[in-house]
Protein backbone atom coordinates (compact mmCIF):
# COMPACT_ATOMS: atom_id res chain seq x y z
CA UNK A 1 0.00 0.00 0.00
CA UNK A 2 1.34 3.21 -0.96
CA UNK A 3 1.92 6.34 1.47
CA UNK A 4 -0.89 8.67 0.06
CA UNK A 5 -3.22 5.46 0.31
CA UNK A 6 -2.42 4.50 3.98
CA UNK A 7 -2.86 7.93 5.19
CA UNK A 8 -6.46 8.52 3.90
CA UNK A 9 -7.26 4.85 5.03
CA UNK A 10 -5.25 6.25 8.48
CA UNK A 11 -7.86 9.60 8.18
CA UNK A 12 -10.76 7.39 8.05
CA UNK A 13 -9.70 5.21 10.91
CA UNK A 14 -9.16 8.49 12.84
CA UNK A 15 -12.84 9.47 11.97
CA UNK A 16 -14.47 6.60 12.65
CA UNK A 17 -13.00 6.94 16.55
CA UNK A 18 -13.79 10.43 16.97
CA UNK A 19 -17.18 9.21 16.01
CA UNK A 20 -17.62 7.43 19.22
CA UNK A 21 -19.77 8.52 22.17
CA UNK A 22 -17.47 7.97 24.57
CA UNK A 23 -14.42 9.32 23.38
CA UNK A 24 -13.29 12.36 23.84
CA UNK A 25 -12.38 14.01 20.03
CA UNK A 26 -10.08 17.02 21.69
CA UNK A 27 -7.84 14.09 23.51
CA UNK A 28 -7.74 11.87 19.78
CA UNK A 29 -6.78 15.43 17.92
CA UNK A 30 -3.72 15.32 20.37
CA UNK A 31 -2.33 12.14 20.90
CA UNK A 32 -2.87 10.91 17.12
CA UNK A 33 -1.20 13.72 15.57
CA UNK A 34 2.13 11.92 16.96
CA UNK A 35 1.24 8.68 15.05
CA UNK A 36 2.48 7.90 11.58
CA UNK A 37 0.66 4.74 10.06
CA UNK A 38 4.05 2.81 8.66
CA UNK A 39 1.96 -1.12 7.22
CA UNK A 40 -1.45 -2.14 6.47
CA UNK A 41 -2.71 -5.91 5.94
CA UNK A 42 -5.76 -7.81 5.68
CA UNK A 43 -5.61 -7.57 9.60
CA UNK A 44 -2.61 -5.47 10.98
CA UNK A 45 -2.03 -1.91 11.26
CA UNK A 46 1.55 -0.61 12.18
CA UNK A 47 1.68 2.85 13.47
CA UNK A 48 4.48 4.63 14.95
CA UNK A 49 4.86 7.32 17.73
CA UNK A 50 7.36 9.78 18.14
CA UNK A 51 8.61 8.59 21.78
CA UNK A 52 7.81 6.99 24.49
CA UNK A 53 4.99 8.44 26.44
CA UNK A 54 2.97 8.70 23.18
CA UNK A 55 3.43 5.04 22.17
CA UNK A 56 2.39 3.77 25.74
CA UNK A 57 -0.29 6.30 26.05
CA UNK A 58 -1.87 5.11 23.32
CA UNK A 59 -1.35 1.54 23.73
CA UNK A 60 -2.97 1.40 27.29
CA UNK A 61 -5.20 4.19 26.61
CA UNK A 62 -6.76 3.84 22.56
CA UNK A 63 -5.59 0.50 21.20
CA UNK A 64 -8.75 -1.04 21.87
CA UNK A 65 -10.82 1.53 20.08
CA UNK A 66 -8.53 1.24 16.72
CA UNK A 67 -9.20 -1.78 16.99
CA UNK A 68 -13.38 -1.09 17.40
CA UNK A 69 -12.65 1.02 14.87
CA UNK A 70 -11.44 -1.21 12.30
CA UNK A 71 -13.70 -3.86 12.94
CA UNK A 72 -16.63 -1.87 12.01
CA UNK A 73 -15.50 -0.27 8.87
CA UNK A 74 -14.37 -3.78 8.08
CA UNK A 75 -15.85 -6.23 9.69
CA UNK A 76 -12.41 -8.15 10.50
CA UNK A 77 -10.58 -8.18 13.66
CA UNK A 78 -7.43 -6.55 13.38
CA UNK A 79 -4.12 -6.50 15.72
CA UNK A 80 -2.18 -3.31 16.25
CA UNK A 81 1.23 -2.62 16.99
CA UNK A 82 3.00 0.77 18.03
CA UNK A 83 6.66 1.01 18.07
CA UNK A 84 8.82 4.13 19.02
CA UNK A 85 10.62 5.94 15.76
CA UNK A 86 12.66 9.14 17.30
CA UNK A 87 13.24 10.99 14.23
CA UNK A 88 9.70 11.17 12.98
CA UNK A 89 9.00 14.88 14.41
CA UNK A 90 11.94 16.12 12.56
CA UNK A 91 11.10 14.47 9.20
CA UNK A 92 7.70 16.29 9.62
CA UNK A 93 9.47 19.49 10.41
CA UNK A 94 11.97 18.87 7.27
CA UNK A 95 9.02 17.75 4.74
CA UNK A 96 7.19 20.70 5.63
CA UNK A 97 10.47 22.98 4.94
CA UNK A 98 10.94 24.58 9.17
CA UNK A 99 14.18 24.47 10.90
CA UNK A 100 14.37 21.21 12.81
CA UNK A 101 14.89 21.25 16.24
CA UNK A 102 17.19 20.31 18.01
CA UNK A 103 17.45 16.25 18.27
CA UNK A 104 16.82 14.62 21.11
CA UNK A 105 19.09 13.12 23.61
CA UNK A 106 18.94 9.80 22.43
CA UNK A 107 20.86 7.02 20.65
CA UNK A 108 21.19 6.83 16.73
CA UNK A 109 17.83 5.45 15.12
CA UNK A 110 17.79 2.45 14.26
CA UNK A 111 17.14 1.48 10.70
CA UNK A 112 13.08 0.66 10.73
CA UNK A 113 12.51 -3.02 9.95
CA UNK A 114 9.93 -4.46 8.24
CA UNK A 115 7.25 -5.24 10.55
CA UNK A 116 5.66 -8.56 10.77
CA UNK A 117 2.03 -8.93 10.63
CA UNK A 118 0.56 -11.04 13.81
CA UNK A 119 -0.87 -13.46 11.14
CA UNK A 120 -0.02 -14.43 8.00
CA UNK A 121 -2.28 -11.87 5.41
CA UNK A 122 -3.27 -13.12 2.01
CA UNK A 123 -2.44 -10.37 0.55
CA UNK A 124 -2.53 -6.62 0.55
CA UNK A 125 -5.16 -4.79 1.47
CA UNK A 126 -5.53 -1.94 -0.71
CA UNK A 127 -8.54 -0.21 0.38
CA UNK A 128 -10.93 -0.86 2.88
CA UNK A 129 -14.75 -1.26 2.06
CA UNK A 130 -16.56 1.37 0.14
CA UNK A 131 -19.43 1.43 2.80
CA UNK A 132 -20.23 5.20 3.42
CA UNK A 133 -17.64 6.77 5.80
CA UNK A 134 -17.98 10.28 7.32
CA UNK A 135 -14.05 11.72 5.49
CA UNK A 136 -11.94 13.39 8.14
CA UNK A 137 -8.31 15.10 7.25
CA UNK A 138 -5.45 13.76 9.05
CA UNK A 139 -5.18 15.68 12.91
CA UNK A 140 -2.85 18.39 12.81
CA UNK A 141 -0.18 18.23 15.12
CA UNK A 142 -1.18 19.49 18.80
CA UNK A 143 2.18 19.96 19.56
CA UNK A 144 5.81 21.82 18.26
CA UNK A 145 8.29 19.40 19.31
CA UNK A 146 9.19 16.25 20.92
CA UNK A 147 8.05 15.78 24.40
CA UNK A 148 10.41 13.94 25.81
CA UNK A 149 13.61 12.06 25.40
CA UNK A 150 12.71 8.81 22.97
CA UNK A 151 14.19 5.19 22.51
CA UNK A 152 15.21 4.50 19.18
CA UNK A 153 12.55 2.26 17.33
CA UNK A 154 13.37 -1.58 18.10
CA UNK A 155 11.30 -4.78 16.93
CA UNK A 156 11.06 -5.52 20.89
CA UNK A 157 9.36 -2.86 21.18
CA UNK A 158 6.37 -3.65 19.59
CA UNK A 159 4.00 -4.87 21.10
CA UNK A 160 0.45 -6.12 19.36
CA UNK A 161 -2.82 -5.97 20.18
CA UNK A 162 -6.14 -7.87 18.98
CA UNK A 163 -9.72 -8.00 19.81
CA UNK A 164 -11.45 -10.98 21.31
CA UNK A 165 -13.74 -12.36 19.17
CA UNK A 166 -16.57 -12.43 21.76
CA UNK A 167 -16.28 -9.16 22.66
CA UNK A 168 -19.50 -7.39 21.92
CA UNK A 169 -18.46 -3.79 20.07
CA UNK A 170 -21.90 -2.07 21.29
CA UNK A 171 -21.15 -2.41 24.77
CA UNK A 172 -17.47 -1.57 24.35
CA UNK A 173 -15.98 0.44 27.73
CA UNK A 174 -12.75 2.03 27.72
CA UNK A 175 -9.86 -0.16 29.54
CA UNK A 176 -8.83 0.34 33.16
CA UNK A 177 -6.09 2.32 33.28
CA UNK A 178 -2.70 0.47 33.90
CA UNK A 179 0.66 2.23 34.33
CA UNK A 180 1.92 4.23 32.34
CA UNK A 181 5.55 3.31 31.81
CA UNK A 182 7.65 0.07 31.46
CA UNK A 183 9.81 0.60 34.54
CA UNK A 184 9.28 -2.43 37.40
CA UNK A 185 6.11 -2.04 39.57
CA UNK A 186 7.06 -3.06 42.38
CA UNK A 187 6.96 0.31 44.61
CA UNK A 188 4.67 2.01 42.54
CA UNK A 189 1.89 4.09 44.38
CA UNK A 190 -1.34 2.30 44.84
CA UNK A 191 -3.58 5.20 45.27
CA UNK A 192 -2.68 8.55 42.97
CA UNK A 193 -2.45 11.64 44.97
CA UNK A 194 -5.72 12.89 43.27
CA UNK A 195 -8.64 12.21 40.91
CA UNK A 196 -6.97 14.83 38.51
CA UNK A 197 -4.80 13.29 35.82
CA UNK A 198 -3.93 14.40 31.90
CA UNK A 199 -6.27 11.77 30.86
CA UNK A 200 -9.65 13.65 32.25
CA UNK A 201 -7.94 16.95 31.26
CA UNK A 202 -10.09 18.16 28.16
CA UNK A 203 -7.84 19.93 25.96
CA UNK A 204 -8.77 22.80 23.91
CA UNK A 205 -6.61 26.13 22.02
CA UNK A 206 -6.87 28.02 25.34
CA UNK A 207 -4.45 25.19 27.15
CA UNK A 208 -3.03 23.24 24.66
CA UNK A 209 0.19 24.54 24.99
CA UNK A 210 0.30 24.47 29.09
CA UNK A 211 -0.82 20.85 28.93
CA UNK A 212 1.93 20.17 26.13
CA UNK A 213 4.43 21.84 28.68
CA UNK A 214 2.79 19.95 31.75
CA UNK A 215 2.83 16.28 29.63
CA UNK A 216 6.89 17.21 29.05
CA UNK A 217 7.43 17.71 32.49
CA UNK A 218 6.29 14.65 33.64
CA UNK A 219 7.66 12.30 31.11
CA UNK A 220 11.14 14.39 31.68
CA UNK A 221 11.30 15.88 35.09
CA UNK A 222 14.23 18.40 35.83
CA UNK A 223 15.07 18.42 32.04
CA UNK A 224 15.68 22.12 30.32
CA UNK A 225 14.44 24.67 28.81
CA UNK A 226 10.69 23.56 31.24
CA UNK A 227 12.85 23.86 34.74
CA UNK A 228 11.21 26.00 36.31
CA UNK A 229 7.39 25.14 34.76
CA UNK A 230 5.59 28.45 35.79
CA UNK A 231 1.69 28.14 34.71
CA UNK A 232 -0.30 31.05 35.38
CA UNK A 233 -3.77 32.21 34.48
CA UNK A 234 -7.35 32.75 36.51
CA UNK A 235 -8.98 30.49 38.91
CA UNK A 236 -10.68 27.68 38.13
CA UNK A 237 -8.95 27.43 34.45
CA UNK A 238 -7.16 24.06 35.57
CA UNK A 239 -3.75 24.78 36.44
CA UNK A 240 -4.06 22.71 39.97
CA UNK A 241 -5.24 19.70 37.41
CA UNK A 242 -2.18 19.72 35.13
CA UNK A 243 -0.12 20.33 38.55
CA UNK A 244 -2.13 17.35 40.23
CA UNK A 245 -1.53 15.27 36.37
CA UNK A 246 2.41 15.81 36.56
CA UNK A 247 2.46 14.57 40.36
CA UNK A 248 0.40 11.73 39.15
CA UNK A 249 2.10 10.28 36.36
CA UNK A 250 5.60 10.75 37.56
CA UNK A 251 4.73 8.62 40.96
CA UNK A 252 2.72 6.04 38.96
CA UNK A 253 5.74 5.68 36.09
CA UNK A 254 8.82 6.40 38.57
CA UNK A 255 7.83 5.56 41.90
CA UNK A 256 11.38 6.16 43.13
CA UNK A 257 11.43 9.88 42.76
CA UNK A 258 9.33 11.59 45.40
CA UNK A 259 7.28 14.38 44.62
CA UNK A 260 5.96 17.58 46.69
CA UNK A 261 2.84 19.38 45.93
CA UNK A 262 1.87 22.27 48.08
CA UNK A 263 -0.35 25.23 48.01
CA UNK A 264 1.43 28.57 48.90
CA UNK A 265 -0.76 29.26 51.97
CA UNK A 266 -0.04 25.79 53.75
CA UNK A 267 3.76 26.85 52.48
CA UNK A 268 4.07 29.52 54.45
CA UNK A 269 1.60 28.27 57.76
CA UNK A 270 4.19 25.50 57.68
CA UNK A 271 7.22 27.75 57.74
CA UNK A 272 5.97 30.26 59.99
CA UNK A 273 5.07 27.28 62.75
CA UNK A 274 8.97 25.55 61.88
CA UNK A 275 9.99 29.45 62.80
CA UNK A 276 7.57 29.59 66.24
CA UNK A 277 9.01 26.29 67.51
CA UNK A 278 12.15 27.92 70.14
CA UNK A 279 14.41 24.65 70.01
CA UNK A 280 17.76 25.40 70.47
CA UNK A 281 18.80 22.97 68.09
CA UNK A 282 16.38 24.63 65.55
CA UNK A 283 15.19 20.60 64.79
CA UNK A 284 11.96 21.83 63.11
CA UNK A 285 13.30 24.22 61.10
CA UNK A 286 16.07 21.74 59.70
CA UNK A 287 13.27 19.76 59.42
CA UNK A 288 10.87 21.58 57.53
CA UNK A 289 13.90 23.00 54.87
CA UNK A 290 15.20 18.89 54.33
CA UNK A 291 11.14 17.86 53.79
CA UNK A 292 11.57 20.22 50.43
CA UNK A 293 15.25 19.59 49.89
CA UNK A 294 14.73 16.08 49.89
CA UNK A 295 11.83 16.55 46.73
CA UNK A 296 13.06 15.45 43.51
CA UNK A 297 9.74 17.37 42.32
CA UNK A 298 8.42 20.25 43.74
CA UNK A 299 4.85 21.30 43.03
CA UNK A 300 3.95 25.12 44.45
CA UNK A 301 0.14 26.13 43.81
CA UNK A 302 -0.59 29.73 43.67
CA UNK A 303 2.40 31.46 44.55
CA UNK A 304 0.58 34.77 44.63
CA UNK A 305 -0.17 34.07 48.07
CA UNK A 306 3.63 34.68 49.04
CA UNK A 307 3.14 38.33 48.46
CA UNK A 308 4.47 40.12 51.29
CA UNK A 309 5.93 37.26 53.34
CA UNK A 310 9.63 38.38 52.63
CA UNK A 311 10.49 35.45 54.93
CA UNK A 312 8.65 33.14 53.14
CA UNK A 313 10.06 34.18 50.06
CA UNK A 314 13.47 34.10 51.03
CA UNK A 315 13.19 30.46 51.83
CA UNK A 316 11.61 29.68 48.48
CA UNK A 317 14.82 31.44 46.82
CA UNK A 318 16.73 29.22 48.58
CA UNK A 319 14.77 26.01 47.84
CA UNK A 320 14.31 27.15 44.22
CA UNK A 321 18.41 27.68 43.81
CA UNK A 322 19.22 24.09 45.96
CA UNK A 323 16.84 21.88 43.69
CA UNK A 324 17.47 23.40 40.24
CA UNK A 325 21.15 23.35 40.78
CA UNK A 326 20.55 19.57 41.31
CA UNK A 327 18.44 19.07 38.14
CA UNK A 328 15.67 18.66 39.98
CA UNK A 329 12.39 20.13 38.72
CA UNK A 330 10.17 23.34 40.05
CA UNK A 331 6.67 23.66 38.67
CA UNK A 332 4.93 26.89 39.72
CA UNK A 333 1.10 28.52 39.23
CA UNK A 334 -0.47 31.85 39.91
CA UNK A 335 -3.18 33.59 38.90
CA UNK A 336 -1.24 36.08 37.19
CA UNK A 337 2.32 36.55 35.26
CA UNK A 338 5.21 36.93 37.06
CA UNK A 339 6.06 40.25 36.60
CA UNK A 340 2.62 41.15 38.02
CA UNK A 341 2.98 39.54 41.22
CA UNK A 342 4.84 41.92 44.16
CA UNK A 343 8.43 39.54 43.83
CA UNK A 344 11.41 40.79 44.05
CA UNK A 345 13.56 40.73 41.30
CA UNK A 346 15.94 37.57 41.72
CA UNK A 347 12.91 35.44 42.59
CA UNK A 348 11.05 36.93 38.87
CA UNK A 349 14.06 36.09 37.17
CA UNK A 350 14.01 32.87 37.91
CA UNK A 351 10.59 32.14 37.79
CA UNK A 352 11.06 33.36 33.87
CA UNK A 353 14.28 31.17 33.58
CA UNK A 354 12.37 28.04 31.86
CA UNK A 355 8.93 27.70 30.64
CA UNK A 356 6.31 30.44 30.96
CA UNK A 357 3.04 29.87 30.16
CA UNK A 358 -0.88 30.98 30.39
CA UNK A 359 -4.04 29.01 30.53
CA UNK A 360 -6.67 31.51 29.13
CA UNK A 361 -10.64 31.21 29.17
CA UNK A 362 -11.71 28.38 27.89
CA UNK A 363 -14.09 28.69 24.50
CA UNK A 364 -17.42 27.13 24.30
CA UNK A 365 -16.29 24.13 22.47
CA UNK A 366 -13.78 23.43 25.42
CA UNK A 367 -16.37 23.98 27.68
CA UNK A 368 -18.97 21.77 25.92
CA UNK A 369 -15.99 18.88 26.24
CA UNK A 370 -15.80 19.61 29.29
CA UNK A 371 -19.40 19.44 30.53
CA UNK A 372 -18.76 15.62 28.74
CA UNK A 373 -16.46 14.73 30.67
CA UNK A 374 -18.01 16.04 34.07
CA UNK A 375 -21.44 14.15 33.25
CA UNK A 376 -19.79 10.77 31.84
CA UNK A 377 -17.53 11.21 35.32
CA UNK A 378 -20.64 11.73 37.08
CA UNK A 379 -22.50 8.60 35.70
CA UNK A 380 -18.91 6.38 36.23
CA UNK A 381 -18.67 7.32 39.56
CA UNK A 382 -22.82 6.50 40.43
CA UNK A 383 -23.01 3.36 38.20
CA UNK A 384 -25.74 5.45 36.08
CA UNK A 385 -24.44 3.61 32.67
CA UNK A 386 -24.96 5.51 29.70
CA UNK A 387 -26.43 8.57 31.52
CA UNK A 388 -25.77 11.93 29.67
CA UNK A 389 -26.89 15.67 29.22
CA UNK A 390 -29.17 16.47 25.80
CA UNK A 391 -27.12 18.45 23.61
CA UNK A 392 -29.47 21.81 24.36
CA UNK A 393 -29.03 21.65 28.31
CA UNK A 394 -25.16 20.93 27.62
CA UNK A 395 -24.86 23.84 25.21
CA UNK A 396 -26.96 25.99 27.64
CA UNK A 397 -24.18 25.55 30.14
CA UNK A 398 -21.07 26.02 28.07
CA UNK A 399 -22.51 29.11 26.66
CA UNK A 400 -23.85 30.70 29.90
CA UNK A 401 -20.86 29.78 32.42
CA UNK A 402 -17.99 32.26 33.23
CA UNK A 403 -14.61 30.86 32.59
CA UNK A 404 -14.39 29.32 36.15
CA UNK A 405 -14.52 25.38 35.27
CA UNK A 406 -15.60 24.75 38.66
CA UNK A 407 -18.65 26.86 38.59
CA UNK A 408 -18.96 24.80 35.44
CA UNK A 409 -18.79 21.67 37.19
CA UNK A 410 -21.32 22.74 39.52
CA UNK A 411 -23.80 23.52 37.02
CA UNK A 412 -23.57 20.20 35.44
CA UNK A 413 -23.81 18.74 39.34
CA UNK A 414 -26.87 20.55 39.84
CA UNK A 415 -28.61 19.50 36.29
CA UNK A 416 -27.79 15.87 37.49
CA UNK A 417 -29.15 15.54 40.36
CA UNK A 418 -32.13 16.94 39.94
CA UNK A 419 -32.97 14.79 36.95
CA UNK A 420 -31.64 11.61 39.20
CA UNK A 421 -32.64 12.26 42.45
CA UNK A 422 -35.70 14.39 41.87
CA UNK A 423 -36.96 11.86 39.40
CA UNK A 424 -36.98 14.55 36.33
CA UNK A 425 -35.34 12.33 33.40
CA UNK A 426 -37.29 14.54 31.09
CA UNK A 427 -36.31 17.72 32.34
CA UNK A 428 -36.60 20.64 29.58
CA UNK A 429 -34.07 23.57 28.68
CA UNK A 430 -36.76 25.91 30.48
CA UNK A 431 -36.56 24.64 33.33
CA UNK A 432 -32.87 24.06 33.67
CA UNK A 433 -32.92 27.98 32.80
CA UNK A 434 -34.70 28.35 35.85
CA UNK A 435 -32.89 26.14 38.39
CA UNK A 436 -29.53 27.63 37.24
CA UNK A 437 -30.65 31.39 37.34
CA UNK A 438 -28.44 32.74 40.16
CA UNK A 439 -25.91 30.06 39.40
CA UNK A 440 -23.53 31.70 37.19
CA UNK A 441 -21.75 34.49 38.33
CA UNK A 442 -22.53 36.73 35.18
CA UNK A 443 -21.89 40.32 36.21
CA UNK A 444 -21.06 42.28 38.96
CA UNK A 445 -23.02 43.16 42.05
CA UNK A 446 -25.31 45.71 41.83
CA UNK A 447 -23.56 47.50 44.95
CA UNK A 448 -20.59 48.42 43.21
CA UNK A 449 -19.87 51.86 42.33
CA UNK A 450 -17.28 53.80 40.24
CA UNK A 451 -15.47 54.61 43.14
CA UNK A 452 -14.94 51.56 44.03
CA UNK A 453 -13.38 51.13 40.39
CA UNK A 454 -11.34 54.06 41.06
CA UNK A 455 -9.91 52.99 44.23
CA UNK A 456 -8.91 49.64 43.67
CA UNK A 457 -6.95 51.17 39.85
CA UNK A 458 -5.66 53.65 42.33
CA UNK A 459 -4.22 51.32 44.68
CA UNK A 460 -2.94 48.68 41.69
CA UNK A 461 -1.15 51.09 39.85
CA UNK A 462 0.20 53.67 43.21
CA UNK A 463 -2.08 56.67 41.90
CA UNK A 464 -3.79 58.76 44.02
CA UNK A 465 -7.19 60.03 43.73
CA UNK A 466 -6.20 63.43 43.20
CA UNK A 467 -4.13 62.58 40.29
CA UNK A 468 -7.34 60.11 38.97
CA UNK A 469 -9.38 62.75 38.74
CA UNK A 470 -7.32 66.20 38.48
CA UNK A 471 -5.84 67.80 35.26
CA UNK A 472 -2.31 65.56 34.78
CA UNK A 473 -1.63 64.20 31.72
CA UNK A 474 1.75 62.22 31.93
CA UNK A 475 1.46 58.85 31.15
CA UNK A 476 1.94 57.32 34.07
CA UNK A 477 -1.46 59.27 35.28
CA UNK A 478 -3.54 59.04 31.76
CA UNK A 479 -3.20 55.12 31.25
CA UNK A 480 -4.42 54.36 34.56
CA UNK A 481 -7.54 56.29 34.21
CA UNK A 482 -8.78 55.15 31.09
CA UNK A 483 -8.17 51.99 32.23
CA UNK A 484 -10.62 52.83 34.88
CA UNK A 485 -13.17 54.43 32.81
CA UNK A 486 -13.00 51.68 30.59
CA UNK A 487 -13.48 49.10 33.99
CA UNK A 488 -16.81 51.46 34.32
CA UNK A 489 -18.27 51.10 31.58
CA UNK A 490 -17.63 47.16 31.15
CA UNK A 491 -18.64 46.67 34.99
CA UNK A 492 -21.50 49.14 35.73
CA UNK A 493 -22.77 49.44 32.11
CA UNK A 494 -22.70 53.45 32.86
CA UNK A 495 -23.29 56.00 30.40
CA UNK A 496 -20.32 58.03 28.68
CA UNK A 497 -21.75 60.73 30.04
CA UNK A 498 -22.28 59.72 33.76
CA UNK A 499 -18.91 57.67 34.27
CA UNK A 500 -17.22 60.86 32.60
CA UNK A 501 -18.33 63.11 35.69
CA UNK A 502 -16.80 61.19 37.94
CA UNK A 503 -13.40 61.74 36.59
CA UNK A 504 -14.34 65.50 35.35
CA UNK A 505 -14.05 64.89 32.00
CA UNK A 506 -16.34 64.76 29.28
CA UNK A 507 -18.51 62.71 27.74
CA UNK A 508 -16.48 62.57 24.48
CA UNK A 509 -13.15 61.98 26.80
CA UNK A 510 -14.50 59.30 28.27
CA UNK A 511 -15.84 57.18 24.74
CA UNK A 512 -11.88 58.15 23.90
CA UNK A 513 -10.34 56.19 26.69
CA UNK A 514 -12.51 53.13 26.53
CA UNK A 515 -11.80 52.70 22.89
CA UNK A 516 -8.16 53.58 23.36
CA UNK A 517 -8.10 50.81 26.22
CA UNK A 518 -10.21 48.31 23.83
CA UNK A 519 -7.89 48.97 21.18
CA UNK A 520 -4.64 47.86 23.50
CA UNK A 521 -6.44 44.62 24.48
CA UNK A 522 -6.22 43.64 20.85
CA UNK A 523 -2.42 43.24 20.51
CA UNK A 524 -0.98 43.84 24.42
CA UNK A 525 -0.32 41.19 26.54
CA UNK A 526 0.88 43.38 29.58
CA UNK A 527 -2.89 45.35 29.34
CA UNK A 528 -4.86 42.25 28.72
CA UNK A 529 -3.15 40.89 32.37
CA UNK A 530 -3.83 44.30 33.94
CA UNK A 531 -7.15 44.06 33.28
CA UNK A 532 -7.84 40.40 34.31
CA UNK A 533 -6.24 41.34 37.25
CA UNK A 534 -8.25 44.30 38.13
CA UNK A 535 -11.36 42.30 37.12
CA UNK A 536 -10.60 39.75 39.77
CA UNK A 537 -9.71 42.09 42.51
CA UNK A 538 -13.00 43.99 41.45
CA UNK A 539 -15.18 40.61 41.60
CA UNK A 540 -14.22 39.50 44.89
CA UNK A 541 -15.22 43.23 46.58
CA UNK A 542 -18.19 42.09 48.76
Amino acid sequence: MDSETLNEQWARICAQVKSYQDIDPSQVSAFFSRLVPQAMSDSFLMLTADNDFIKTWVEQHYTEVIVRALRDLTGVVFAVAIAVDPTQEQRKIAAAGQPSPAAPLSAPAQPMPTPTPAQPAASTMESLPSQPIAAAAPPSPAYGAPLSQATPFEPSGMVAHSLAEDVVVDHYAPPAPAPLSQEPVAERASNPSSSLTFENFVIGESNRMAYSMAVEVAESPGRLPLNPLFIYGKSGLGKTHLMRAIQNYIEETRPSMRTVYVDAQDFVSKYSEAGAIKDQEKVSFRNFRAYYEQADILLLDDVQHLQGKKESMNMLFQLFNTLTSQGKQVVLSADRAPKNIQFDERLKSRFYSGGTIDIQPPEVETKLGIVKSFTDEFSRSEGLGNFTLSDDIQMYIAENSGSNIRELKGAVNTVIYRMIYCDRSDISIDEVRELLANHFTGGMSRSLTVEDIQREVENFFKVSHSDMVGPKRSQSIVRPRQIAIYLCRQLLDLPYGDIGKKFNRDHSTAIHSATSIEERLKTDRDTQEEIEVLQKIICELD
